[in-house]
């Protein structure tokens, strides 16, 4: 299959040409929607904080905020801030710039109000998205790709069929020269000396047992037992037991090829194939950590079922048994219960799940792009002030 892209100033492609009004802080979020509703062609990103927070948290939402505007998918970006957040508009346009991309910023506070910052945000954003529609789509090859993996509302299925049948696919993108992140360093817990036996190299697998360990030490920093919170209370009434039998289960989307990096939380990978990334197990912050870090798409396995969205990336899901399927088609791309069935084998529907990949990367929309879903959280290492 040809693939088509559009290949970014900073040499990654996109496949999706949107361009975004951002939010750096909540306050801001209510003008960048209704910025974005007002233009065709924009998305907004739903960021749920901006200010309350340690040092730490500021680097981590800086970071992250920066590189969500430098993913190859998005043309352009309008940066809106509030004034007086952590993070100032001017201050992360100034840092978006690295990517060669346009950006450009209001101050609510400095513009007079709402109504003004949104009149002005329209004027800029129709004039980003007409200069957007003169870029070209151009050839580009599957080793352009780079894919985010996540699980979601998991059964005792997801280890048997999503799962693994993603890993399938993962090892074709891999062949292809792409690649691929796991995060979820929670439900690495119980499996992370098997991932290590797959690194590339002693160096990766040592980081692999330090960020399982660290993550940890950091949950019983507050006094806290993991297994009052894993598996959650859905993946026990679905069947899972025990947070080492949802590991098992969950590590198997990243395939067998060996792991060859391990990358902080939004950061941008810089070595190519399968890859570990410290994040949490909860969907928004974990898939925002993906796409800060540059993933083109997201592809999302499930036992029970999700609508989960992020405007800056498509989402394909899998699901993991038939009768779920039935109940949540609305919400679901590929139907992995077939394996259950023997209708199909592991490897089958690893190759229609690569092909999917490909067309969604070729402009195919996923089911969570028809519906609108758009949730984005940044994830927290400490608290709310």
């Amino acid at each position: 299959m040809k693939l088509t892209g559009y290949r970014r100033p900073d040499g990654r492609v996109g496949f999706r040409n949107h361009v975004l009004i951002l939010p750096t802080v909540s306050c801001s979020y209510g003008v960048t929607q209704k910025i974005s509703n007002a233009v065709p062609g924009t998305i907004t990103l739903p960021i749920d904080s901006g200010c309350g927070m340690l040092a730490e948290d500021i680097k981590l939402f800086s970071t992250t905020i920066v590189n969500l505007a430098g993913n190859p998918n998005i043309a352009a970006t309008l940066v809106v801030g509030l004034g007086c957040e952590a993070l100032y508009a001017e201050q992360a346009a100034a840092q978006i710039e690295k990517f060669g991309k346009p950006v450009k910023y209001l101050t609510i506070q400095k513009s007079g109000g709402t109504i003004k910052t949104v009149a002005q945000g329209i004027k800029i954003a129709q004039q980003m998205v007409a200069d957007a529609s003169t870029i070209k789509r151009e050839p580009v090859s599957a080793s352009d790709i780079l894919i985010g993996l996540k699980c979601g509302g998991s059964d005792p299925a997801s280890g048997l069929t999503a799962n693994t049948a993603l890993g399938a696919a993962v090892d074709m993108l891999v062949a292809n020269g792409g690649s691929a992140i796991i995060g979820e360093i929670v439900e690495c817990i119980g499996a992370d000396k098997v991932m290590a036996e797959k690194a590339v190299t002693k160096e990766v697998a040592n980081r692999i047992l330090t960020v399982v360990k660290d993550f940890e030490a950091h949950v019983k920093m507050y006094g806290a037992d993991l297994s009052t919170g894993e598996p959650n209370q859905g993946n026990r009434e679905a069947g899972l037991t025990t947070l080492e039998e949802k590991s098992l289960g969950c590590i198997r989307k990243i395939g067998s090829r060996p792991i060859v990096d391990v990358v902080d939380y939004a950061q941008i990978p810089t070595k190519k194939g399968p890859m570990l990334m410290d994040d949490p197990s909860y969907d928004a912050p974990s898939i925002t950590g993906m796409v800060a870090a540059g993933a083109q798409m997201i592809v999302f396995t499930t036992g029970l079922g999700t609508p989960f969205g992020i405007a800056a990336a498509p989402v394909i899901k899998v699901i993991s048994n038939t009768p779920a399927y039935e109940r949540m088609m609305d919400n679901t791309d590929i139907n992995a219960g077939t394996i259950l069935e023997g209708k199909e084998t592991i490897a089958q529907v690893g190759e229609r799940l690569y092909q999917l990949i490909l067309e969604v990367a070729k402009g195919k929309e996923t089911k969570a792009e028809e519906q609108g879903e758009n949730l984005c959280q940044v994830w927290r290492r400490t608290v709310v002030l």
